[in-house]
């Protein structure tokens, strides 16, 4: 599937589940999110929680959190963040755009090496 197929598909999702949580206004903002990143080759797993506007680190990637959402009615399994990922000390982001924590291979990072996913947003 090309990129730019997979971002008309994240979009279009995005799009069309948006109006009922805008009708309801049952979306808020989390003061950061909490993310888990693999490392495929030797198969270990971190956490890490990172605040709205920060950039945190995580095995040899860069991860910037500029939003995590979360409908009031589920904030731990419906949470979706807007990140910005680079490879520690390159200049040009390997992802940029939402991922979604019920769904995280509707836009996941294509890295060769890492994968990072959504668990939740921090709600307090």
């Amino acid at each position: 599937m090309s990129r730019r197929f997979a971002g008309l598909v994240v979009t279009l999702a995005l799009a069309l589940s948006a109006p009922a949580f805008a009708q309801d206004d049952a979306v808020q903002s989390g003061a950061g999110a909490v993310l888990r990143g693999l490392d495929k080759v030797n198969g270990e797993t971190r956490d890490i929680e990172i605040t709205s506007g920060e950039t945190g680190a995580v095995f040899g990637l860069d991860i910037a959190l500029g939003d995590c959402r979360y409908p009031l009615d589920n904030p731990t399994g419906d949470a979706f963040a807007y990140l910005t990922i680079w490879d520690r000390g390159a200049a040009q982001a390997v992802f940029e755009g939402w991922m979604v924590a019920s769904s995280p291979a509707l836009n996941a990072l294509d890295h060769s090496r890492y994968d990072i996913w959504v668990l939740r947003c921090i709600t307090s």
